[in-house]
């Protein structure tokens, strides 16, 4: 499939549509079947569209020019700061939680049925795991950012 840059000849509308080949998409629009989402023309031309030429792994990417879609690679310099802020609030929450490591959820089970004190915990759980303390009404999230544990730190 290629995905191709179309713009209505009337309004200068531009959408993209799908073809099989350059060749279906001239097809398709001889026999009047592409036109334009917005206003319903049938006038509908090929955008000019820059080829999609991969970068070498050992080039950095860019951000791209306002309306165009991110590429693989860095993310845009604006997520930055905000990366950095839920870092730090990651850091802070876990300063006031305990590790309990593999035992994460034996732990919050023990917690959620009255079976243990309520407290803040953190710790591994599969994916299996965490599925079925969910299942169970028991609250966790996953951490957005991956947590050492305490006798793997330098």
């Amino acid at each position: 499939m290629i995905v191709f840059d179309l713009i209505c000849a009337p309004h200068r509308h531009h959408f993209e549509g799908w073809f099989a080949s350059s060749a279906d998409f001239e097809e398709q629009r001889g026999r009047g079947l592409v036109d334009c989402p917005q206003c319903g023309s049938a006038q509908v031309t090929k955008a000019p569209m820059a080829p999609a030429v991969p970068k070498k792994g050992n080039q950095v990417s860019t951000v791209p020019a306002a309306g165009q879609p991110l590429a693989a690679g860095a993310p845009p310099a604006a997520i930055d700061p905000a990366i950095v802020k839920l870092a730090e609030l990651q850091a802070e929450l876990l300063k006031q939680s305990k590790w309990v490591g593999g035992k994460f959820a034996d732990v919050s089970r023990a917690m959620h049925y009255g079976e243990q004190d309520a407290a803040l915990v953190h710790g591994q759980a599969t994916p299996d795991e965490a599925r079925a303390l969910v299942e169970e009404g028991i609250s966790v999230l996953p951490l957005p950012f991956p947590v050492a544990p305490p006798d793997k730190l330098n």
